[in-house]
């Protein structure tokens, strides 16, 4: 075994020493998603081909060395091709949250989540932290992702596509519009309305994202 190899055995060590626990799905049209749960184990195993890419790092656990492994794996699989849309919130280990918000992000590299004082995402959204745990909780509890995926009211917004564009190296241009709902007087008062579907949020805009590079051929 050359000394290079065991150099790298021993820096990948504390990630081999348990089973991987990611939860991995298809997306649709080239697009994988995967859950990590404890970094670096539950990194997505190398690609001969990387591909584009959900890497979900909600609520997930990680030291400074596993944050180092995070930054050369995606060194490795983000790209102008081939984006990796990184979830992140609250929950997120402090020490990944640290390593994404002080490195130079490769080109293709996209955080979604909500905005907390350690860690502002290029693309913040507005979710409240017990609808986001719902969500979440959702999947690993047997929820078709389909499911909560479901678009029942805005589309992506311009400047949410054009952070992704430029994130992918890619100039500024898409448009999208939201269509608001329309109010009928003189009705009656309709009975209580449903509670609304269970929807990933964070997840739903990185579909969208990547749907939106598709649609002006930028992957």
């Amino acid at each position: 075994m050359t000394k290079s190899c065991l150099l790298l055995l021993l820096a990948l060590a504390p990630g081999l020493a348990a089973a991987p626990d990611r939860l991995e799905r298809e997306l649709g049209l080239g697009l994988g998603y995967c859950r990590a749960h404890t970094l670096p184990a539950d990194l997505p195993a190398a690609a001969a081909k990387p591909r584009p890419l959900v890497l979900d790092l909600r609520y997930a656990r990680g030291d400074d060395s596993a944050a180092t492994l995070l930054g050369n794996w995606l060194k490795f699989h983000s790209s102008a091709a081939t984006p990796v849309f990184v979830l992140v919130n609250a929950g997120t280990a402090p020490a990944l949250l640290a390593y994404l918000a002080a490195i130079e992000p490769p080109a293709g590299l996209v955080t979604l989540g909500p905005a907390s004082p350690a860690f502002e995402p290029d693309i913040p959204l507005k979710i409240s932290p017990a609808d986001e745990r719902a969500a979440y909780d959702a999947l690993e509890h047997g929820t078709p992702i389909e499911a909560l995926l479901a678009d029942h009211s805005a589309k992506p917004r311009h400047d949410e596509a054009a952070i992704a564009l430029e994130r992918t190296g890619s100039p500024e241009e898409s448009a999208a519009a939201d269509d608001g709902p329309s109010d009928a007087p003189g009705t009656a008062p309709a009975a209580p309305a449903p509670p609304p579907p269970l929807v990933d949020t964070s997840l739903q805009r990185a579909v969208n994202l990547h749907r939106t590079l598709l649609a002006l051929r930028k992957l």
